[in-house]
């Protein structure tokens, strides 16, 4: 059983990289189900909980160091 990967146990540089990716799959997502039936209708939803998540984590890091 491997140890459950959370936003507190990433460095600063691998949420950035983590919410720059998560980004542009919610864009690619929004616009692609515009053409066609999407694949998973609550793909967008769960990149969305992801990002708030991503910036949540952020803004605990900054409020911890100021």
């Amino acid at each position: 059983m491997t140890k459950k990967d959370t936003m507190a146990t990433k460095t600063d540089t691998e949420l950035m990289k983590l919410l720059a990716d998560t980004r542009a799959t919610l864009r690619t997502e929004r616009f692609s189900a515009a053409g066609a039936r999407a694949k998973d209708s609550n793909a967008p939803r769960k990149l969305r909980v992801t990002i708030a998540r991503i910036l949540t984590e952020k803004r605990a890091r900054e409020l911890k160091a100021a």
